[in-house]
C-alpha cells in the first residue's frame, strides 16, 4: 500500500467521508453512451449519473479537468469551484487533495462540449465509492522521470486485476472470448443440439492421452480424477437417445505450461448421431465462418503477421500424404530404426520412453508438418494406433476416420467418426491398458461402464472437440494462451 494514500484515509474520515461506503450509487449512462449519442440527442444528457475510476487530474485553480474511466471507456470531467460554493471543501480538499488516480467515484451532472470540441461532463455532485491504496502503473512522464506502463507478462498475469484496470485492450479480449463462446452456442442450438453438463470429478478418466490430476473423496473412500475430457460421458448420452449434445467443459491435464498449454483449459465437445467425419468437416467450416463474422465481422484475420482466410472450403490432406511431402519420402512403411535416423538427422529429440514406433511417426508430424499449416487445413485419416476412440477407416483398416483442423501452425479442433463397435473398442482399450502397465503414463485406462454403454448400441456418430482458448488466441491475435485466460496458473510468488 502507498503510505501517502493511507494517510488520506484518515483525512477523509476526519471530514466524515467513508472511503469504502456501503450505500449503492445508481448510474443511468456510460462514457461510451455519452460520446456516441450526445451530439444527436443533447437533451437526453441534462442529468447523468456515471461511475468509474478517476483516471487523470488536471488542476487549474478554480476549475479543473479530470478523466473518468468506466467499463465502456474514458470521458472528460469538468469540476468548477463555484459549483460547490455551499461546501467548498469538496472541491478544495476532497477533489484536489484527497482523491487519487484509481479511486472509484460516482458523479452527477450534465454534458456539454468544451471550446476545444471535447464532450465533457460538468460535475455538480460526486461521491467517493472506493479508495485505491496503490499507485497505478500508468505510463506517464514528469520533468524528471518517465514511468513505464504495466508491461511485464508475469506481473500482468499474476495481477490480472491491475492488467484489466490499466489496459482496456485486455478487457476487450475477454469480451471477445465471451462472444466466441456465445456464437458457438448459438450455432449449435440453431441446429437443434442440446447443451448438457457432465461430471468434472470422475472415478475413471478418459477421452484423451494425458496425465490426470488426482484427488480423494473421503466419504466414498475412493480416488477421483479431474476430467481430461468429457468425451466418454457425451457418447453415453447418444447411446441414451439424444441426437446431438454439446458441452463447454473445463478440462484438466497434468502437463507442462507453454504458450499453447495450460493445465486448466476450455474446450467444447459436440456429438451428433447418424453422421460421420466428412459431415463434421463441412459443419466445422460453417461454424468457423459464423463465429468469425459474428465476433469480428470479417473472414480475413491477421495472426502474428500472417493473414489467414477463414472462408470455406478448407484444404484437405491425408496424414501420411502431408508427412511424405514434409519428409521427402513415404514414412508409413519405414522401420523403427529408419524413423529414428530421420528424427536425428533433423535434430528432433526422440520421445520419452516407453514409446512405440508410431510415436516416432507422430513426432515427425508434430515437428515437420504442423508448423507449415498456416491456412485452415483439415488433416485426415490418422494412424489407428494414435486414435483408440475413432472408427476404423472404411477403406483402410490401418487408419481411422479422424481429422484435425490446423490454423497458424497449431491444432484447433479434433474430430472422429466415432468408434461404435464395442468389441473393437474393448480390444483397443485393453491395448492401452497394457501400455499403461508398461509405464505409459498418458495411456487411457479401461472403462468398463463405457464399454457396457457401447454394448447397448451407439449409432453412427460424429464427434468434435474444439479448443476455445486457441480459437480466442487466433481471433484476438494473442501470442500466448496466458493472454486469453483471466487467471492462468503460475508458480507461487
Amino acid at each position: 500500500m502507498d503510505p501517502v494514500r493511507v494517510e488520506k484515509l484518515q483525512a477523509l474520515a476526519t471530514l466524515g467521508i467513508d472511503p469504502f461506503p456501503v450505500e449503492p450509487f445508481s448510474v443511468n449512462t456510460t462514457a461510451a453512451t455519452i460520446l456516441r449519442y450526445y451530439p444527436q440527442q443533447k437533451l437526453d444528457f441534462k442529468a447523468v449519473r456515471l461511475a468509474g475510476r478517476l483516471w487523470r487530474k488536471r488542476l487549474m485553480g478554480k476549475a479543473s479537468f479530470a478523466v473518468l474511466r468506466d467499463e465502456s471507456g474514458d470521458i472528460q470531467l469538468y469540476f468548477q469551484r463555484d459549483t460547490f460554493a455551499d461546501n467548498p471543501e469538496w472541491y478544495d480538499i476532497v477533489f484536489k487533495k484527497l482523491l487519487d488516480l484509481g479511486d472509484y467515484i460516482g458523479v452527477e451532472g450534465f454534458v456539454f462540449t468544451t471550446k476545444t470540441g471535447e464532450i465533457t461532463v460538468h460535475v455538480q455532485r460526486f461521491r467517493l465509492l472506493a479508495k485505491c491504496l496503490h499507485s497505478l502503473p500508468i505510463e506517464k512522464e514528469t520533468e524528471t522521470k518517465k514511468y513505464a506502463a504495466f508491461t511485464d507478462p508475469e506481473l500482468r498475469y499474476r495481477m490480472r486485476y491491475v492488467d484489466l484496470i490499466v489496459h482496456p485492450s485486455v478487457r476487450e479480449i475477454f469480451r471477445k472470448r465471451a462472444q466466441i463462446i456465445q456464437a458457438i452456442r448459438d450455432y449449435f442450438l440453431a441446429h437443434g443440439y442440446l447443451e448438457v453438463e457432465t461430471p468434472i470429478l470422475q472415478p475413471i478418466y478418459g477421452g484423451a492421452f494425458a496425465r490426470p490430476f488426482t484427488t480423494y473423496h473421503n466419504a466414498l473412500n475412493m480416488p477421483l480424477y479431474l476430467r481430461i475430457s468429457n468425451e466418454l460421458y457425451l457418447k453415453r448420452l447418444i447411446v441414451g437417445g439424444f441426437t446431438g449434445v454439446f458441452e463447454f467443459s473445463k478440462d484438466f491435464r497434468n502437463e507442462g505450461i507453454d504458450r499453447y498449454h495450460n493445465p486448466e483449459f476450455t474446450q467444447v465437445e459436440l456429438y451428433v448421431a447418424f453422421q460421420d467425419y466428412y459431415w463434421m468437416m463441412e459443419f466445422v467450416e460453417g461454424l468457423m465462418e459464423r463465429v468469425a463474422q459474428q465476433v469480428i465481422g470479417r473472414l480475413e484475420i491477421e495472426y502474428e503477421g500472417q493473414v489467414i482466410n477463414l472462408a470455406p472450403p478448407y484444404r484437405r490432406i491425408r496424414y501420411y500424404e502431408a508427412l511424405a511431402q514434409a519428409v521427402g519420402t513415404e514414412v508409413r512403411t519405414l522401420s523403427e530404426e529408419d524413423l529414428k535416423t530421420l528424427l536425428l538427422q533433423r535434430n528432433i529429440p526422440l520421445p520419452e520412453p516407453p514409446y512405440e514406433r508410431i510415436h516416432l511417426i507422430e513426432r515427425l508430424f508434430d515437428k515437420l508438418v504442423e508448423p507449415t499449416l498456416i491456412q485452415p487445413t483439415f488433416v485426415l485419416d490418422y494412424p489407428l494406433e494414435l486414435s483408440p476412440l475413432a472408427r476404423r477407416h472404411r477403406k483402410d483398416p490401418e487408419l481411422v476416420e479422424r481429422f484435425e483442423l490446423f490454423m497458424a501452425g497449431k491444432e484447433l479442433a479434433n474430430a472422429y467418426s466415432e468408434l461404435n463397435d464395442p468389441l473393437d473398442q474393448r480390444r483397443r482399450l485393453e491395448a492401452q491398458a497394457a501400455l499403461r502397465a508398461a509405464g505409459g503414463t498418458e495411456a487411457m485406462p479401461l472403462d468398463e461402464d463405457f464399454l457396457r454403454a457401447l454394448e447397448y448400441g451407439l449409432p453412427p456418430t460424429a464427434g468434435l472437440g474444439l479448443g476455445i482458448d486457441r480459437l480466442t488466441m487466433l481471433l484476438c491475435n494473442a501470442h500466448s494462451i496466458q493472454e486469453v485466460l483471466l487467471f492462468p496458473l503460475l508458480r507461487p510468488e
